[in-house]
């Protein structure tokens, strides 16, 4: 798959079939889009394109808004859409100027000079232009003026399968990773850098990396303790390994800590990953975070939590 940062970077290709849209998270929903958007371009020869935007328009229109939380970060959502086979992915940086663009300009100067489009494939709610005033009816009218035709995917189609973005976002903020993992069609996962704790963990029996996720817009599960998995790159003469662990995500009220920590206790592992960047799958929500009277009853819990997070694995 070729990306390309800009509009500006992508030449017209042969019969483009063209979908439009955010795809956070690349759920099981957009996947469905993907998969039409795929049909119809080997029906016609053609090449599959998607134009994406970053940063998120509610970033840009409504700065003040921090409340927004992505399910992928825009390099994730690249590799997620590599991996489903689209040739092209133009990543749009969205912009005050962009956004007043009319529904008429938004067609002719972005899908029709700059990217050549013949097909397109939309969700049956897609907006578009300034306001969102524009749409499938307005599309339709184009398109015999602009030489493409316009296929919708009807709602019945995406409703179906029961999912949105929101609906997963609302499923993570819960701690229901496994709800998620069903709506994605895959384990929801964080990607960051680990960084040097206080080391409380090795006090308490169970070292942790703890994780730095630096793009402040993704999305941080519900605070608990979670059965994961976690792969760690290649580095010199050691390969890719992924390890089986629980995760940690809270403020550690036991030591009455004042930071949100991401922490990862990993099962039979010892070396040193300061520094590296590692990715982390939530895969079952153990239990709620909450203050214990003293360490010891803490270490206790940390036992059971890991005997449960090893029981998942045995079972799954």
């Amino acid at each position: 798959m070729k990306i390309y940062h800009d509009i500006k970077e992508f030449s017209p290709v042969k019969n483009a079939v063209v979908t439009i849209g955010t795809f956070d998270g690349v759920h099981i929903g957009h996947q469905k889009i993907i998969d039409r958007l795929k049909e119809v371009a080997r029906q016609i020869d053609g090449e599959t394109v998607i134009l994406t935007f970053f940063p998120h328009p509610r970033m840009i229109l409504h700065p003040e808004d921090q409340s927004l939380k992505m399910l992928t970060t825009i390099s994730e959502k690249s590799e997620l859409l590599a991996q489903f086979g689209i040739d092209h992915l133009v990543i749009t940086p969205f912009t005050r100027d962009f956004s007043n663009l009319s529904p008429r300009e938004y067609v002719k100067q972005v899908l029709v000079q700059q990217i050549g489009t013949r097909r397109i494939v939309i969700g049956y709610d897609h907006r578009f232009g300034k306001d969102r005033s524009g749409g499938f009816t307005d599309l339709l009218c184009f398109g015999p003026e602009y030489g493409f035709e316009v296929e919708e995917i009807p709602e019945q189609d995406i409703n179906d399968v029961a999912v949105s973005s929101t609906r997963i976002r609302n499923a993570l903020f819960s701690g229901k990773v496994d709800a998620a993992r069903d709506f994605l069609g895959y384990p929801f996962h964080l990607t960051g850098k680990v960084i040097k704790g206080d080391r409380l963990g090795r006090t308490l029996g169970y070292p942790t990396a703890n994780l730095f996720v630096a793009e402040s817009y993704k999305l941080i599960p519900g605070d608990g303790i979670y059965a994961v998995e976690a792969a760690i790159p290649a580095s010199g003469e050691h390969p890719a390994v992924t390890y089986r662990g629980m995760g940690y995500i809270g403020n550690r009220p036991t030591i009455n800590g004042m930071t949100r920590n991401i922490e990862v206790n990993l099962f039979d592992f010892n070396s040193d990953i300061y520094g590296q960047t590692i990715r982390v799958y939530f895969h079952k929500f153990i239990r709620e975070d909450r203050k214990f009277e003293g360490l010891e009853g803490l270490i206790l819990q940390l036992d059971e939590d890991k005997t449960a997070a090893q029981d998942f694995f045995s079972n799954r």
